[in-house]
């Protein structure tokens, strides 16, 4: 018997910059209390330091508050930009703020990948994964173990030695609330990753990125497993998190208009420019395989074949059919948007809720 489909929400967030930005995070946090009204399981925050466009500079303040005007629904930093802070003090604050959620945090531990927050803390793009792994190894460390403590990598060093005092408390480092450690999520774009792998391997779970066809998405889950495998685990479908971008309508017409010409389609663009003028493959890293040519990865593209918009039945249509194609997937994390038309979007979150992922849920015999 299927498990139910739960739902999440990520906030990355991409805000019109002409937007003021009180407004933005107003926003935000009144869509969070709206997923915890509609019984969201997940709520996700990104990180981003020098972005108009993508504005919260730090999601645990922001998920701090959100903690405190919610009581159900799971909060996560996503990711944690581990190659711009020392893993000290990621793992630090993070036990604490484990202890501060009542044991209601989920983490993410990824790379970041706007240029100028890389230039900003000095990072060169060629170290981000050696310095994300060292991270995790780090945190992990401080989590399983006591004081004394010294780590010696590559690029981080600390130790706490010399002045410990257990009499008076001092020389300890915080251990989570939820132990071992809280969920563990790292995002994933590509085809055959060895992170992914790796992360598998190690009992954390992923996130697979919005912009991706749905053949990159059963790959991903075909790389997990072989992960999981080769660390012993056993893999659920709960391990898989699928984000996509979602609006439904009253009518598929009114729907895919809205979806294209408003802030969602607009979002795509944006990060089809920005991956264009950035990555080492610029839109290519999007396309459906090797052999889509470069000037289709656009939003046509996207439209017809990613993004999920329509009537609540095309919708839940549209998501069986997405799991026909890529197996059983645990969570659906709907994707934010800033909201050009408030009534519109909170109605979308309605509708999905309370009609698409029902009639979802009994499609696929769901108890």
């Amino acid at each position: 018997m299927a498990a139910p489909l739960q739902l999440g929400m990520f906030v990355m967030p991409i805000h019109d910059p002409e937007k003021p930005m009180a407004q933005c995070f107003d926003e935000d946090i009144d869509l969070a209390l709206k997923c915890e009204e509609l019984g969201y399981a997940d709520f996700w925050v990104g990180e981003h330091h020098t972005s108009t466009y993508e504005n919260i500079v730090m999601p645990e303040i922001f998920l701090a508050k959100v903690l405190g005007m919610t009581e159900n629904m799971r909060v996560g930093p996503a990711p944690v930009c581990l190659q711009y802070h020392h893993p000290m003090q990621v793992a630090n604050r993070l036990a604490f703020f484990d202890h501060l959620s009542h044991g209601r945090l989920n983490l993410c531990f990824g790379p970041g990948a706007v240029p100028t927050d890389m230039e900003v803390h000095g990072v060169h793009p060629k170290d981000m994964g050696a310095r994300v792994a060292e991270s995790v190894d780090c945190i992990m460390n401080i989590w399983q173990s006591d004081p004394p403590y010294r780590f010696e990598g590559q690029f981080w060093d600390f130790k706490i030695e010399d002045h410990i005092d257990e009499e008076m408390g001092i020389g300890a480092l915080h251990k989570p609330l939820q132990q071992p450690h809280p969920p563990v999520y790292v995002p994933s774009i590509s085809r055959a990753s060895k992170g992914l792998e790796a992360a598998a391997a190690r009992g954390f779970r992923f996130i697979s990125h919005h912009m991706i066809h749905w053949n990159v998405l059963a790959d991903q889950w075909k790389t997990y497993q072989r992960g999981a495998e080769s660390g012993g685990r056993e893999t659920s479908p709960l391990d898989w998190s699928v984000s996509r971008n979602i609006f439904v309508g009253e009518s598929n017409e009114e729907a895919k208009q809205f979806a294209r010409n408003g802030s969602l389609g607009k979002c795509i663009e944006y990060i089809l420019e920005l991956t264009r003028r950035t990555a080492p493959t610029g839109v290519d890293m999007w396309a459906r395989d090797e052999n889509q040519p470069t000037e289709k990865v656009n939003l046509d593209y996207f439209m017809d074949d990613v993004v999920i918009a329509g009537d609540p039945a095309s919708v839940t249509e549209q998501l069986l059919a997405l799991r026909e194609q890529i197996g059983d997937f645990g969570k659906l994390v709907v994707v934010a948007h800033c909201w050009d038309d408030r009534d519109k979007w909170v109605k979308s979150l309605e509708l999905l809720s309370n009609e698409v992922v029902p009639a979802y849920n009994s499609a696929i015999g769901a108890t």
